[in-house]
């Protein structure tokens, strides 16, 4: 695969070593180093690139030639992920995204940047996914479903046609949301879960949640 465009990882733990490895065997990026906060600034290699710290990136990585992609775990919410997005993004930076080539995404969905679908996801149509979301390996996104802006889904889980997905959201390993399931801001799903109903904005789910909904049909109004 043609290498175009240069990329910096910003990371340098098991995450950033995973997306290391899917820009550089899977993607038309070339992964020329690795940024960190300086406090955490520990080693000034990495896969034989140099590491830098953030605050001084330009030096190195200046932005009218490289993009970025934010490689942070999904701690509180994606939040430290979403800081270094915001950050490199009002810096200049242009953001990456990754998408694997064993991958099923229908033509008609809508893909925000800064984002990272791994293999085995299946995105069905009109699906919507947000800007700065990791959908890590082997899950369904439904058709007409939306996965807001800054949301972490984690593998195997199964979004079902018509969900809405929050920004800012964990969805665990394994958790299902059925059919027309709407899932607040800032919620997280525990692993295994199964969502039957509406989740308000900040919940934590864990198990069954049976919350009360309007049903909907699975249908949009006024369509056959």
């Amino acid at each position: 695969m043609t290498k175009r465009d240069k990329v910096v990882i910003l990371g340098a733990s098991g995450v950033a070593e995973v997306a290391y490895e899917y820009f550089t065997r899977d993607s038309p990026y070339d992964v020329v180093g690795f940024a960190v906060d300086r406090a955490y600034l520990q080693t000034p290699r990495l896969f034989d690139r140099p590491v830098v710290a953030l605050e001084e990136i330009e030096r190195t990585f200046p932005p009218d030639s490289h993009h970025f992609f934010a490689a942070a775990n999904y701690s509180a919410r994606n939040a430290l992920r979403t800081r270094f997005y915001r950050d490199m993004t009002a810096r200049g930076y242009r953001p990456a995204s990754y998408i694997s080539s064993h991958a099923f995404i229908w033509p008609n969905c809508t893909i925000g940047e800064h984002t990272m679908i791994q293999e085995d996801n299946t995105v069905q149509p009109f699906a919507r996914v947000g800007a700065n979301v990791i959908l890590w390996s082997g899950n369904h996104i439904g058709h007409h479903s939306t996965i807001g802006d800054h949301t972490f889904i984690s593998s195997h889980v199964v979004v079902s046609g018509f969900c809405r997905i929050g920004e800012a959201c964990f969805i665990g390993v394994n958790a299902t949301l059925a059919n027309n399931v709407s899932i607040g801001d800032n919620c997280v799903v525990g692993a295994g879960a199964l969502v039957l109903g509406d989740v308000p904005d900040g919940q934590t789910v864990v198990g069954m949640w049976k919350r009360q909904r309007s049903p909907a049909p699975l249908e949009p109004a006024g369509k056959e």
